[in-house]
């Protein structure tokens, strides 16, 4: 297969390959996830095999699952969420069928609810028909159902060679096992069963008569897991969800909550909260957020990092839970085909026939030039947070070896570049890695090896952090090596990547040291570590606002003067949430905090449009009156750093910082979200401490002030 280039490729070709000629009204997608399981269908609750399926371990082990009543698909009335993302619900009705004996049944006389959940490597489903004719019906009731077992990336659009062998299906009174053997000699399987015996029952569907008194109701119940278990049942159901809901409610626990005067505010807050809860994954090591469903439900380098830092303020042990698995994982060992070298940090890890086949490299995947900075830009941001040294220790020889790494492979030209070292390698490794991302005003793809310019300011801030760190550690000699290096870096950035004529930085340096002269969202990313001066720090921000970038829904990746620019492309021109808040976090960062304001703003409106639901990207078209967002037909959602972005940008209103070393929280200049009069922010921790915090609007002012400590004494320092 040629080069799979994994954010470009997949959302292109999954674009591509849309079914045309089966439309799905309306085009919304649901997903529900559970551990390394997740299911994602249409508001029909039918699976249909393009994009969508439900996946074990990287596996798609169901790529068909449609209901019909009658012989005939059903109609629309309605779909949801539950708010913990637990439960999937929608409501269905028929059309015009006749029953069994011949009788016509108008269209509207039958309601068919749906409601679905994940637990434990299993989906669960209870099919419910009532009848609301005036007549007794037995309706005709068929699933049809698949398990094509391909890996991920076929689904996204890689392809084989080869494919190892499928079973003989077997099928018994009330069950169908579907099964697999890869070339990787792994049997997987697909069990799919029912509470009812089916009257007719193959390998590819099921038809059931149902006999539906008037005013009555009949309910089946379903199962697909590894293996048929017991027969499905009103208690197996009640039980699986009632476990689920509980382990939600404990993963959305941890932490401190929001609750502002706005009841719409509240309800994104709310769907936030719950999307970082439905992706992060209980591992060995602690929570981990996997980056989001379809295509990148896994532990990614990159997006658990940025996501534990949006969350860190309110929630530290979700960084500490992304240390602990990324540096178990660091790599020890040099492999071209994985992009490894002592020390660096993991981009990706997968689970398929694939990658245990190698025949793409990403099992474990370490083609990412911003997570080993960022990696440490974490570990510091968590020890100030927490004051934390007992981890930081343990933690130590880990980011030691990644500043090596950086170290070492900076040497050559002073900064951290990457250029692939094999070709089945990503190659652009930076967070935007389309293939055209990266490039010259002129149009010319830049040859590497190639340094971005948000990268050395991640470098900037590891060396910074971990300076710090040193020292108060009592390591003189290490904490002024790597001040150094920090204050070597910002000095080479600020001499090689400013770009006078532009008044602006430039995106990169090429292989032959020559600046990419084209301005994107990237140097926002430099005011978020505070690399810039002053005056050029506002020079950015006065163009990140202006109308180049800014779209009125949020920061475009890249101005729209640019030659690549296309608002409906992947990275050249859309608008990313996640984005938006680390330049937002970097407007604040310099006393920026009005613009802020504004940017949370068309963030909140804009997941008012998606169904307070913030997808991983969408257009970036201009907002105009009375106009919705656009979206990105195959973006993720849920997305992990999509929904922490609520909370960055809220941090970045409020102005709020909790130093772990003293035990203070420090307040500079809070302001409140447009609409919200009042935000309290309830058990934050401080130490032992926890507290709650109100911000209060009063004029044209905010004030902010602690309510009685549940435990501990805490000092609030406010600067206005």
């Amino acid at each position: 297969m040629t080069q799979l280039d994994e954010r470009k490729l997949d959302p292109a070709i999954a674009l591509a390959s849309l079914d045309e000629t089966a439309p799905r009204e309306p085009h919304r997608l649901f997903a529900l996830k559970h551990g390394d399981c997740f299911a994602v269908a249409d508001a029909y609750g039918d699976i249909r095999g393009v994009g969508d399926g439900f996946f074990r371990d990287d596996t798609r082990v169901l790529s068909e699952f449609r209901l019909t009543v009658g012989g005939r698909s059903t109609s629309l009335l309605g779909a949801s969420l539950s708010q913990d993302n637990v439960l999937f619900t929608t409501n269905l009705t028929n059309l015009p069928i006749e029953s069994a004996a011949g009788r016509q049944i108008p269209q509207g006389a039958i309601h068919i609810e749906r409601v679905r959940l994940l637990w434990e490597e299993r989906l669960y489903e209870r099919i419910t028909l009532s009848n609301y004719s005036r007549e007794h019906s037995t309706i005709l009731l068929s699933l049809s159902f698949g398990a094509d077992f391909r890996d991920m990336f076929e689904v996204r659009g890689s392809t084989r060679s080869k494919r190892g062998t499928a079973h003989t299906a077997e099928i018994t009174r009330n069950a169908v096992v579907l099964g697999y053997e890869g070339l990787d000699k792994v049997v997987r399987t697909s069990a799919i069963s029912f509470s009812h015996t089916p009257d007719q029952l193959t390998s590819e569907r099921a038809d059931f008569f149902i006999a539906v008194t008037k005013r009555s109701s009949q309910t089946l119940y379903v199962e697909v897991g590894n293996e048929t278990d017991a027969r499905p049942e009103s208690d197996r159901f009640r039980a699986a969800a009632a476990r689920a809901r509980f382990g939600m409610r404990a993963k959305r626990r941890h932490g401190a909550t929001l609750h502002s005067s706005g009841r719409v505010f509240n309800d994104w807050m709310e769907r936030a909260r719950a999307d970082v809860a439905l992706l992060t994954t209980e591992l060995a090591t602690g929570p981990y957020p996997y980056a989001g469903i379809p295509w990148f439900s896994t532990a990614f380098g990159r997006d658990g990092v940025i996501s534990a830092l949006q969350m860190l303020w309110l929630n530290p042990g979700l960084a500490r839970g992304v240390l602990a698995f990324l540096a178990q994982h660091q790599a020890t060992e040099t492999s071209p085909f994985s992009d490894s070298e002592p020390g660096k940090i993991m981009h990706e890890t997968r689970k398929g026939e694939m990658v245990a086949l190698s025949e793409l490299p990403f099992g474990r995947y370490y083609g990412g030039v911003d997570t080993t900075p960022l990696y440490i830009h974490l570990a510091c941001a968590y020890a100030d947070r927490t004051g934390d040294t007992a981890f930081i220790d343990d933690l130590w020889p880990s980011l030691c070896a990644a500043a090596e790494w950086i170290e070492t492979a900076s040497r050559s030209t002073g900064f951290l570049t990457y250029q692939r070292a094999a070709e089945s390698g990503l190659a652009n490794q930076g967070w935007k890695d389309s293939f055209d991302s990266v490039f010259h005003a002129d149009g010319r793809i830049p040859k590497g090896p190639i340094a971005l310019v948000e990268v050395q300011g991640y470098v900037f801030a590891a060396f910074q952090g971990l300076a710090k760190l040193a020292r108060l550690r009592g390591d003189v000699e290490r904490a002024e090596s790597w001040e150094m290096r920090a204050d070597a870096i910002r000095q080479q950035v600020e001499r090689r990547f400013w770009v006078e004529e532009l008044g602006y930085y430039a995106l990169a340096l090429d292989g032959d040291g020559q600046p990419c002269k084209v301005r994107t969202s990237n140097a926002g990313h430099l005011l978020y570590v505070g690399l810039p001066s002053p005056d050029r720090a506002r020079m950015v921000a006065d163009q990140l606002l202006s109308a180049s970038f800014h779209s009125g829904w949020g920061l475009r990746t890249l101005a729209d003067d640019a030659i690549f620019f296309n608002p409906m492309s992947y990275h050249n021109g859309s608008i990313w949430p996640h984005d938006t808040a680390i330049c937002a976090a970097g407007l604040a960062r310099y006393g920026i905090r009005d613009s802020v304001v504004r940017l949370m703003s068309g963030t909140f409106e804009s997941a008012v449009h998606f169904n307070m639901r913030l997808p991983e990207l969408f257009c970036g078209f201009t907002r105009a009156a009375g106009e919705a967002p656009i979206a990105y037909p195959v973006a993720c959602l849920p997305q992990a750093w999509s929904a922490g972005s609520a909370f960055m940008l809220m941090q970045s209103c409020l102005g709020l910082q909790i130093d772990g070393w003293t035990g203070e929280i420090h307040v500079t200049r809070p302001r409140l979200p447009i609409g919200i009069d009042s935000l309290v922010i309830r058990h934050l921790s401080v130490g032992q401490a926890a507290v709650d915090l109100t911000f209060q609007r009063v004029g044209d002012r905010v004030g902010a002030f602690l309510a009685e400590p549940h435990e501990g004494l805490v000092p609030l320092v406010v600067r206005s």
